[in-house]
C-alpha cells in the first residue's frame, strides 16, 4: 500500500496502516520533509484518533492544555464562550506546534513498519489496478493495492481522480507567527478579538515547542484578505504594531515580540468539494478529500480521524471497504465542512452582515438551554450525524 504525502494525515494512516499488519510506503516530494506552519489546536475527536495510534499522550505532554474558547470585541464584550467541559467534566483540547506534532508522527514510522521515499514528486497515477504512480522524474512506483492520497488541500492528485472537483482558495487567509508567553497570560484559552469581520487576530499556547526548554510559546495569528498578504510581508511591521496593540492591549508583550515580516508564515484555504472520495484503489484523504475555511479548527483532527478509520475498515476487499469508510466518514466530515464555509463571513469578511449575524447569534445561543452543549460538542469535533465513527469510540 502507498500514502502519497508527509503531513499529519499522511504519518498517521501510514502509521495506522502498518499497526494493521500491511506493508505501507510513505511517498514525500521533499527530500527533508517538514513541518508547514505555526500552530494547531487538538481537539478531543484528534486526541482519541491519536490515541488509537498510541501517541497521543506524547503530545499532551509536549503540548498545552487549552480549556475554552474566548472571543470577544474591541469592547470587551464576549461574542464566542467555548468550553470543553460543557461537553464533559475535566475534556479539553491540546495546543501544539506543528513541528511538535510532525516530530511524533514521523519519529518512529521506520520502526513502525513503514518505508519512507522521499524526493518522490508523484505527479500522475495510473488508474488500473493495482494502481502505479509516477513521479516528476518518470519514474514508477508501485504496483499497489491502495492508494491513499494526502497531499493536502491544494492537491496535485485529485483532479485526476475526480476531474470535477473544485477547490477554490478562501478569499481571506492569515499569517501566523510563534512568541513566548512570559507570564503565562494566554494560559488555557484559545483567545480571539474581532474588528468586525474585516479583521480576526487570536493567541494560542502551544506549549514548549519542538526544540523543548522552559518558555512557554503561543501561536499568534493576524486575519487578511489573501490579496494583502504579499504587501504586509514585505513591508514594515511599525504600523501593523501599532494598530493591532490598539486593539488589543493585553497583547501588547506577544505583539512586541514580531519585529519583521520574516518572523510570519502565511496561511490560505481552499474549499474542496470532491464528491466521492475514491476510485477503485485510489482514496482521498485529510484536506485533499474536505478541506475548509479554519474556522472551526478542525482541519487536522479531521486528517487524523479519517486515518485511523480507514486502516480499522480496510479488508482484503478494498474498493468495497474504502467505499465503506468514505460513507462512514462524510457524515462527519460534510458536516463541519458546511459548517465552516457559512461561519466563515462571520469571522473573514467585508462589510457589516457577517458580524452582526454572528453577535446577534452567538453570544444568546450559549445562553439558551442547551446552547452551551450544542456550541460545546462543534467545538470538540464530536457533532455528527449517523453513527460514531470507529476512531472515536472508546
Amino acid at each position: 500500500m502507498a500514502v502519497v504525502g508527509c503531513g499529519v494525515a499522511g504519518m498517521a494512516a501510514a502509521r495506522a496502516l502498518a499497526r494493521k499488519g500491511h506493508a505501507v510506503v510513505l511517498l514525500e516530494a521533499f527530500q527533508q520533509p517538514r513541518p508547514l506552519g505555526s500552530g494547531l489546536l487538538l481537539q478531543p475527536s484528534g486526541l482519541a484518533a491519536l490515541r488509537q495510534l498510541g501517541l497521543a499522550e506524547q503530545v499532551i505532554a509536549r503540548g498545552a492544555r487549552v480549556e475554552r474558547l474566548d472571543g470577544r470585541d474591541l469592547r470587551g464584550r464576549l461574542i464566542m464562550d467555548m468550553r470543553y467541559a460543557d461537553w464533559r467534566p475535566g475534556a479539553f483540547g491540546v495546543g501544539v506546534h506543528r513541528a511538535t506534532l510532525f516530530d511524533i508522527l514521523h519519529d518512529g514510522l521506520d520502526a513502525g513498519g513503514v518505508e519512507l521515499r522521499t524526493g518522490v514528486d508523484v505527479a500522475s497515477i495510473e488508474h488500473h489496478s493495482p494502481a502505479v504512480l509516477i513521479d516528476t522524474a518518470g519514474q514508477s512506483h508501485g504496483p499497489f493495492d491502495l492508494v491513499v492520497v494526502a497531499d493536502g488541500s491544494a492537491s496535485r492528485l485529485r483532479g485526476q481522480l475526480r476531474p470535477h472537483a473544485k477547490a477554490p482558495l478562501y478569499p481571506w487567509g492569515a499569517v501566523w507567527a510563534n512568541a513566548r508567553d512570559e507570564t503565562g497570560a494566554f494560559a488555557g484559552s484559545l483567545s480571539q478579538r474581532y474588528d468586525r469581520a474585516s479583521t480576526m487576530m487570536g493567541v494560542l499556547p502551544i506549549g514548549p515547542g519542538p526544540d523543548g526548554g522552559d518558555a512557554q510559546l503561543v501561536s499568534f495569528f493576524w486575519s487578511m484578505p489573501v490579496t494583502a498578504m504579499d504587501r504586509f510581508l514585505s513591508g514594515d511591521l511599525g504600523d501593523w504594531r501599532k494598530r493591532a496593540k490598539a486593539m488589543w492591549p493585553q497583547a501588547a508583550p506577544i505583539i512586541e515580540q514580531f519585529q519583521t515580516p520574516e518572523q510570519f508564515t502565511r496561511a490560505s484555504y481552499r474549499d474542496v468539494q470532491v464528491g466521492r472520495w475514491s476510485d477503485g484503489p485510489f482514496v482521498l484523504i485529510g484536506d485533499a478529500a474536505h478541506g475548509t475555511s479554519p474556522q472551526l479548527g478542525q482541519g487536522a483532527n479531521m486528517g487524523l480521524i479519517d486515518a485511523v478509520e480507514l486502516a480499522e475498515r480496510l479488508d482484503d476487499d478494498v474498493p468495497r471497504s474504502v467505499r465503506g469508510f468514505q460513507a462512514s466518514r462524510r457524515r462527519h466530515a460534510g458536516l463541519y465542512q458546511f459548517m465552516s464555509r457559512w461561519l466563515t463571513p462571520m469571522f473573514q469578511s467585508g462589510g457589516w452582515l457577517g458580524p452582526f449575524v454572528r453577535d446577534a447569534f452567538f453570544t444568546p445561543m450559549s445562553k439558551a438551554p442547551g446552547g452551551r452543549q450544542i456550541a460545546a460538542r462543534v467545538l470538540t469535533g464530536t457533532l455528527r450525524l449517523g453513527r460514531t465513527p470507529k476512531a472515536l469510540r472508546p
